[in-house]
């Protein structure tokens, strides 16, 4: 075979895309069976898969990548210190979409929480409904707004009450935007990790006009315990990259939009 007859090496977005058929297919993939299959080399290979699990679409192994597995959700203060940067973006943006005024409902988490901070520093006379501690601590701040936190049991990880009781006392009200987090982003919709937390989550986005979902990069490709809502429950996707081709036709399919901070 002449070299003008030689097939072209694919792209990056090609071998990603592969990469993640193949591991999807076979649960388990070596690097040296890629590299070879693709016609590339292995250290190619690794870099695509460090960038893939970075974004949390495979967890790397000796020698391959496998699926990511289900993982448990760490505490909002362990969230709090990690991709900083990135949801400080993500809060800004999102907040941004909230008119003075508005009432709006917030869920629990360290995203969200930025939401709330940028929210108590740039808005005025909002009305803020949330189950978070935290998130009403700062909202409080401002001496304009008006801030409600539900009952419930109070989850000392999520440092946020959930259950029954939270979700029904929040069906009493309206809200003009629903701001909520997630443990993964998948082609589903949003998952939650925390008994509990996904029948809140349901009941804001059914209670409010809108829905943003905050999330960075890393809950890409992240699987969990429960599916909150499926894509068509989800206004917006306030992220800090745009999502892999497979995360971005699932959007579109849903009519979600996606705003990368």
């Amino acid at each position: 075979m002449s070299a003008r007859d030689t097939p072209p090496r694919p792209d990056k977005r090609s071998r990603h895309e592969r990469i993640l058929t193949e591991v999807r297919t076979s649960a388990a993939i070596r690097i040296s069976a890629l590299a070879r299959e693709l016609g590339v080399s292995g250290e190619t290979i690794r870099r695509d898969l460090a960038e893939l699990g970075e974004a949390g679409l495979v967890s790397r192994t000796y020698g391959g990548a496998t699926v990511r597995p289900f993982t448990a959700e760490p505490s909002v203060h362990e969230r709090d210190r990690a991709r900083v940067d990135e949801r400080f973006r993500i809060g800004a943006a999102a907040a941004a979409r909230v008119a003075d005024g508005q009432i709006v409902m917030i869920d629990g988490g360290s995203t969200t929480f930025q939401v709330a901070r940028h929210l108590a520093q740039r808005a005025r006379g909002l009305t803020v409904l949330t189950n978070s501690v935290g998130v009403a601590a700062v909202a409080g701040a401002n001496p304009t707004f008006r801030v409600m936190l539900c009952p419930g049991v109070f989850h000392a990880q999520e440092g946020a009450v959930l259950g029954e009781d939270t979700a029904q006392w929040l069906v009493r009200f309206h809200a003009h935007v629903a701001i909520i987090g997630a443990s993964g982003v998948t082609g589903e919709g949003p998952v939650d990790a925390v008994p509990g937390a996904a029948v809140v989550k349901r009941v804001m986005i059914d209670r409010a006009a809108e829905t943003l979902l905050v999330a960075d990069h890393s809950k890409f490709g992240r699987a969990s315990l429960e599916t909150v809502c499926g894509w068509s429950g989800i206004g917006v996707l306030v992220t800090d990259r745009a999502p892999p081709p497979a995360l971005a036709d699932a959007l579109a399919r849903g009519g979600t939009g996606c705003v990368v901070a």
